[in-house]
C-alpha cells in the first residue's frame, strides 16, 4: 500500500475571512457549491467549522462510489480538515491571504490507497479524477462569492 495525495488550488477574488467562512458552512455554501460527483449530502452535526459531521456519497466514477461520514476540525486559523470515519482519507483546506484582497484556497487529500494491480490504476487515475473534481469546486466557490 501506498499513500495516494492530490493537490489543487485556485485564486479566488474574495478576501481570506470570507472565503474561509464559506467553505466552513457545511449547511449552506458547500451543498451549492458540490459538483455533481456529490449525492447524498447531509449534515449529521453542528454545520459550521469545526465540531461539524457531515454525510455524503461521492462517486469518482459510476462503479467506485464512497460513502463518506466526515469529522470536521480547524487546528489553525485558515485550515478545515476533514477526516472520514470510514477510509483513511484526511482533506485539508488552506486559505491565504493574497495582496490584492484575494485569497488563495489550497486542498489537499491523502489516503492509502490499495495493493496489487487495482492500486496501480487507484495510483494512476484516481489523483487526477479527483484534481477535476476539487478544481470545479473552486470554481463554484469563486462564482458563489462574487455573487454576493
Amino acid at each position: 500500500m501506498s499513500q495516494i495525495v492530490v493537490n489543487a488550488e485556485k485564486i479566488i477574488s474574495a478576501p481570506a475571512e470570507q472565503v474561509t467562512r464559506a467553505l466552513a458552512d457545511y449547511e449552506a455554501v458547500r451543498p451549492r457549491i458540490l459538483p455533481e460527483q456529490f449525492s447524498e449530502y447531509r449534515v449529521e452535526n453542528g454545520g459550521h467549522g469545526a465540531g461539524t459531521v457531515v454525510h455524503w456519497r461521492f462517486a469518482a466514477t459510476s462503479k467506485r462510489v464512497r460513502d463518506q461520514l466526515v469529522d470536521v476540525t480547524e487546528p489553525a486559523l485558515g485550515t478545515l480538515v476533514e477526516t472520514d470515519r470510514n477510509s483513511s482519507m484526511v482533506t485539508t483546506w488552506t486559505v491565504l491571504a493574497e495582496g490584492t484582497g484575494g485569497s488563495t484556497v489550497k486542498v489537499r487529500t491523502t489516503w492509502d490507497g490499495a495493493g496489487g494491480i487495482g492500486g496501480f490504476f487507484e495510483r494512476t487515475f484516481a489523483p487526477k479524477g479527483l484534481g477535476r473534481v476539487y478544481v470545479d469546486l473552486l470554481h463554484r466557490l469563486d462564482a458563489e462569492l462574487a455573487a454576493v
